[in-house]
This record gives C-alpha cells, structure tokens and sequence, in this order.
C-alpha cells in the first residue's frame, strides 16, 4: 500500500513537521535527555514546566518510537494532498492542541507524581490522522499469510498498534487522546473541518524544509534546429516540430476497482478516468478524484 506519489510532493507541512521531529528527536538523544521530555503531574501542576508542553509534542523519547512514529507520518502525508496544506496544517494544531489537553486533564486526576506518566512524541497527531485512515482509505489488496487474513492496510495498523504499546501505559494514553482528538475533528466540532491558514503559512513552511533530492534527469530541450543559415543570406532558420511521444498503453480498470470508488460516492465515469491515469491504483485515484472536489 502507498500514500500516493513518493516523497514529499505536494506535502510541505508534513515534510517540514517530519524534519523537525526527526531533528529534535535526534538532538535530545545524543544530550541523553530523550527519556526526561515525558510528562508528568510535578512538571505541569507543582514545577510550571509548560516548555516541556512543546517539546514533547515533537521529540520521541527513543529510537525504535521515532522509527515507527515518522514512518506513520511520512505514510499520512496522503491525506495533505487530499485536503490541502491550508487545512492539513489546522488538522495538526487542533489534533495537537486537543491531545495535549486531554493529556494534561489524565495527569490531573491521576495525580501520579513519582515519574514521567506520559511518553513523548507526536502521538496526537499520529492516532488522530487513523481517524480517516480508517473511514476513508478503501482496501485495494487483501491476502493470506499462514491462513490469516491480511489486507493492504494491515501493515500501517500493526504500525501502529506498536507505537501504542511502545511504552505501555505511558504511550496508550496519549494515543488514546489522539484518537479522540481525530474523532472530534472528523465530527466537524465548531466547524473545524472548513478552517484553513492562509496561503503564506504552507508558503513558509514550503521554503523551510529542506529541499527534496530528486534524481530525474534535466529536461530535454523541446524543438530541434535542422536548418542553418547560408553565409550572407536572410534566410530564416528552419525549425523542426518535436514528435509527439508514443502514448503509453492504458491499464484498463477493474470493475471491482471502479465499484469501490463509486461505493466511495464518486461518479462512475469520473472513477474510471482517475484508475486510468492511477493504473488501476485505488489509492492513487481516490486522490485524483478528491483533488479534483477540491479545486
């Protein structure tokens, strides 16, 4: 299963949030302080560390959580390119904002003041963004492994559910915040859900990321010059029109693959056009289409 075009194309905020993430995490795991950005009763409520609020909505507290965290990211990044970065980047700040709420209000009436209660790491956005993973990517693929049933989904989820027990108590709870933090942004609480940042913000957070490496090849010039221009004449130099390039043969869709999309509340003709450009990729044209809604 993918999230669509690899890379972060047309995803700057969550390029720019992954970097960041990836970053801090880094920087507080050579100063060896990684386990101490948890949060507990004694930093919000006796000490006022309400940095450490900040902090450990970025930096996860070890390595195998930051490996499995920024690979769910970097997967979720399928649905900025459905709703746009405008909105994506509200997604992140209300998921975020909500689950460190819920998080402070666990800590207040747990009371547990004998160590870090809560792990760090972006668990809410990460649970949240499950929310429509689940509602809204169809099953494309499904297969058997020793008898068990699996589909093309079954990875992310496993993905996840290791995220959730990382740490036990201390990550299912904040997991379990972000969860209900993508159930109140899915439910369009205060309208959430048509709230967007202006163009400037994903401008920003497009020229603060570092620049993607790609390794395609520099375009190839478009005419060709096949005349030349005999000495001392005006003659004008004649130009030869590029060949259109042979079309590639079309993977015609399955009937299956278009019955999931029209299942979705999409056109019939509209989901046949989008498999064709996809090549028969449920994912990929789920994108298109929902692209084309938004424009």
């Amino acid at each position: 299963m993918n999230g669509g075009p690899s890379g972060f194309h047309n995803a700057p905020v969550t390029k720019a949030f992954v970097i960041t993430s990836g970053l801090f995490t880094v920087f507080f795991g050579i100063q060896g302080r990684s386990s101490k950005l948890g949060l507990s009763y004694q930093d919000i409520f006796e000490k006022f560390r309400i940095w450490k609020l900040i902090l450990s909505t970025f930096a996860f507290s070890s390595t195998p959580e930051m490996m499995f965290g920024l690979y769910l990211l970097y997967y979720f990044r399928v649905f900025e390119r459905q709703i746009g970065s405008n909105k994506y980047a509200v997604f992140i700040l209300f998921s975020g904002a909500i689950s460190l709420v819920l998080e402070v209000i666990q800590l207040a009436l747990l009371k547990d003041t004998t160590a870090n209660l809560l792990t760090s790491g972006p668990y809410g956005l990460i649970f949240a963004s499950f929310i429509p993973f689940y509602l809204d990517i169809p099953v494309s693929t499904r297969f058997r492994v020793f008898g068990v049933k699996f589909t093309d989904k079954s990875f992310i989820y496993l993905a996840g559910v290791q995220l959730l027990l990382s740490s036990w108590k201390r990550s299912i709870i904040p997991g379990f915040c972000g969860i209900i933090a993508g159930s109140l942004y899915r439910m369009n609480i205060l309208g959430i859900r048509k709230a967007k940042f202006p163009e400037f913000v994903t401008s920003f957070f497009s020229r603060l990321s570092l620049p993607s490496f790609s390794s395609s090849p520099p375009p190839a010039p478009s005419r060709n010059i096949v005349g030349t221009i005999a000495p001392n004449t005006g003659r004008r130099v004649e130009l030869q029109r590029p060949q259109p390039a042979p079309m590639a043969s079309s993977v015609e869709p399955s009937e299956e693959a278009i019955a999931t999309l029209v299942s979705m509340g999409f056109d019939r003709n509209a989901a046949r056009q989008a498999l064709v450009h996809a090549r028969n990729d449920v994912n990929a044209a789920t994108n298109i289409l929902l692209e084309a809604q938004s424009h």
